[in-house]
């Protein structure tokens, strides 16, 4: 485990303190975190079909994903982390407020689970050189201010031919209307204030951003909600939420000389 320091930060501190308060309720199927439990077989398939596509490896085999290496950026109580490292990932999961990674620790260590928690900033696993086979950024680029800023500082993080999963929410009026004004005002599925607008990130500008941070683009998919069903889907609409999966090309070799 790495010795936290302060290094400068791309993320907003208010950001980091209005999770924090909620660290004890992360596995709370029924609170403030519900939509994630309710999207994480969703975010789960994904992600374990992206990488098992990505590395060669059979996505019906249980330990699929075993030996590689996985970081996961924001990863609030583990909801994400516990099950990869279930499917023989490597997993590290990095969040800055102490809490939140005291909780995560904490259900890990109860569901006998050896997943790598730290409280510190991405910056400084940059900063420590650590690298990863895939690096996962679930429903944290929009609470980030600058997007462009942050993916290019976490780059370094993604090892050559690694990848980078995605998923965030669009900045259109559909998703206003559903993600802020529907889950935080009407249905009360998270608190209100949960989400800002205008840091909603568009595909397009998501997809400039990983470009101008090495990054090429393999994958957009959506995600929609089914009232009727009340479940969650993979979808070719990304008018609300979306996945985006990008690949940090391997480095050209040495041209031969004929």
């Amino acid at each position: 485990m790495m010795a936290s320091r302060i290094t400068p930060s791309t993320l907003d501190d208010g950001e980091v303190a209005r999770f924090a308060q909620l660290a004890d309720e992360w596995w709370d199927e029924k609170g403030p975190f519900r939509p994630l439990h309710q999207i994480n077989p969703v975010r789960l398939t994904y992600i374990r079909d992206r990488l098992c596509g990505h590395f060669g490896r059979d996505a019906n085999d249980p330990p699929c994903l075993e030996g590689l290496k996985v970081l996961d950026i924001g990863c609030g109580g583990g909801l994400v982390a516990e099950p990869l490292s279930r499917l023989g990932a490597e997993v590290t999961g990095i969040d800055p407020a102490a809490e939140t990674i005291a909780a995560a620790k904490a259900h890990a260590e109860g569901a006998g689970l050896a997943v790598d928690y730290a409280a510190v900033t991405a910056e400084t696993m940059v900063d420590d050189g650590r690298r990863f086979d895939a690096v996962l950024l679930l429903e944290v680029v929009e609470h980030v201010p600058d997007v462009p800023a942050f993916l290019k500082r976490l780059a370094p993080l993604v090892a050559d031919g690694g990848v980078m999963i995605l998923s965030t929410l669009n900045r259109t009026l559909k998703a206003y209307a559903l993600a802020i004004v529907g889950a935080e005002y009407v249905l009360r599925w998270v608190p209100a204030g949960t989400h800002q607008w205008d840091r909603f990130v568009t595909p397009e500008e998501l997809q400039s951003s990983l470009r101008g941070a090495g990054f090429e683009r393999t994958d957009l998919t959506g995600m929609v909600y089914d009232p009727l069903a009340d479940r969650w889907s993979l979808s070719r609409d990304t008018g609300v939420n979306y996945f985006m999966t990008a690949i940090r090309p391997q480095p050209e070799g040495p041209r031969r000389i004929a």
